[in-house]
């Protein structure tokens, strides 16, 4: 029963990981003074965000060219400031954590 209870214990872990690994490149790359996992402050929330692009098959690439090259007009005047110094594995990782979120 013990074992059980520690696979699973592991298991959990192992899925929260990956979320606490991209929202600590959020940090990392300043992503969160801007934005939240679930209420705007700046620019919209990462759940906004995943909401809108559901469905959308270049959701990704839309969103990893945004962050490299910055862009205005889609959630407001605000613009947002373009990001080439992350790295695109970074980029990959952040885009794919956000358009994760529920």
């Amino acid at each position: 029963m013990k074992a059980v209870a520690v696979a699973l214990g592991v298991a959990g872990l192992a899925l929260t990981l990956p979320s606490q690994a991209n929202e600590e490149l959020a940090k990392k790359h300043n992503c969160l003074a801007c934005h939240t996992v679930d209420k705007k402050l700046v620019g919209p929330s990462y759940k906004e965000v995943a909401a809108k692009y559901r469905g959308d098959p270049s959701a990704a690439a839309k969103l990893a060219d945004k962050v490299k090259k910055g862009g205005q007009g889609v959630w407001g005047q605000i613009p947002m400031p373009p990001n080439p110094q992350v790295p695109d594995a970074d980029v990959k990782a952040l885009v794919s954590w956000i358009l994760s979120q529920k």
